[in-house]
């Protein structure tokens, strides 16, 4: 069979490969094309189409400027489909461009622009129950399959008439399959974890304000986990004299190993609950791009582990509130109390189980392909 594979950030790119090694394991004739990045290269042998550090363009404001990117990029890829004809597309969240190619490839199929039909699946969920929630209504009738990871989503999409697969969170199977590897550091003041994100955009407005509460706690050694798509010399530029240590590659080492960790919104924020580090989590985008979203979304929190939740266990500092003087005084008082959230953090696994999602996909996918 032959499977094209979209991921637009590192989390699905984390995701995409061990999919990618799931389907080599029951489709030993597999042929794969993909958008991605490093880890999805790994698991394939083989490179990117585009690689995610060209894809990553985040909020309103940011989209709208660089349009005629993502318009060249939405060509580039309906060429690609065109010239590869697979079997299957499977689309890795990343929402403004993957539901377009659903959509478009659906409606190709009813041209009968392919040579064959081509099977459209989306593995994990975009966060339409964020914002938009009517996309359901776009997606679901251009795709063969949902396959959810997060427990509340399955209701969600029922609500709405649709019935979607829950295959549990992909993380769990990450943690299971890749033992920890212990975190050297030659330090004996303990750790706070400093995660700015994975885009250039957010890490420019966040890691200043974390680096403004450095000064402030001489007695812990503040380390940096550097995103893998991200040049070190990037931070370093930011850094300049502060004393924060760069690690790559060691994040989840280093999560493991922290006393508390601030950490910028998104999939991190999961990761760091998993790995039961207490954290703070951090947001701000760009003022326009704030205003626009806090009209459309419709969510109480921003966090993953809130949401999953439904109930504040960590601490958001969002936009206004994302600034140095408040981090310092949120982080001073979960480092005299970090009980109440370790003990929601294994809940909070259990909530999230099976542990095997990329094996159920990839079964799945490869049973609806030789059914048709």
């Amino acid at each position: 069979m032959k499977y094209y594979i979209i991921a637009g950030e590192a989390s699905g790119d984390l995701h995409g490969s061990h999919l990618i090694r799931a389907l080599k394991d029951r489709d030993l004739d597999a042929i794969f094309r993909f958008w991605g990045g490093d880890q999805m290269e790994s698991a394939s042998q083989q490179s990117a189409v585009k690689h995610i550090k060209d894809l990553a363009f985040m909020g309103f404001v940011e989209v709208l400027m660089n349009i005629r990117t993502i318009l060249k990029l939405i060509k580039l890829c309906k060429k690609d489909l065109q010239e590869f004809e697979p079997d299957a597309l499977i689309l890795i969240d990343y929402p403004g461009f993957n539901i377009r190619m659903a959509e478009w490839v659906a409606k190709s199929n009813k041209k009968n622009i392919f040579k064959k039909k081509i099977k459209t699946f989306f593995y994990i969920s975009p966060q339409v129950w964020a914002w938009k929630s009517k996309r359901v209504h776009r997606i679901i009738p251009s795709i063969e399959e949902m396959y959810a990871i997060l427990p509340f989503e399955k209701a969600f999409y029922k609500e709405y008439g649709y019935d979607v697969q829950y295959v549990g969170h992909p993380l769990l199977e990450n943690f299971k399959k890749k033992p920890i590897q212990p975190f050297q550091l030659n330090s004996n003041k303990p750790i706070i974890a400093l995660l700015p994100g994975s885009r250039q955009q957010e890490i420019k407005r966040i890691l200043p304000e974390m680096m403004g509460i450095v000064p402030l706690f001489p007695q812990y050694q503040f380390v940096l986990a550097a995103a893998p798509s991200i040049d070190i010399d990037f931070y370093k530029n930011i850094i300049n004299n502060i004393d924060i240590i760069i690690v790559q590659n060691e994040t989840y080492p280093l999560l493991q190993s922290a006393e508390a960790a601030l950490v910028t919104s998104g999939t991190a924020t999961l990761e760091t609950g998993l790995l039961k580090c207490p954290q703070i989590v951090l947001y701000k985008g760009s003022f326009l791009s704030y205003l626009i979203a806090k009209r459309l979304i419709k969510v109480n929190y921003i966090s993953l582990v809130n949401l999953i939740m439904n109930r504040k266990v960590v601490t958001e500092l969002i936009q206004g509130d994302c600034n140095s003087k408040k981090i310092a005084e949120e982080l001073a008082f979960l480092l005299k109390d970090k009980s109440n959230i370790l003990n929601h953090y294994e809940a909070l696994h259990e909530k999230l189980l099976p542990d095997n999602p990329s094996e159920v996909v990839a079964t799945d996918i490869i049973h609806k392909l030789k059914k048709s």
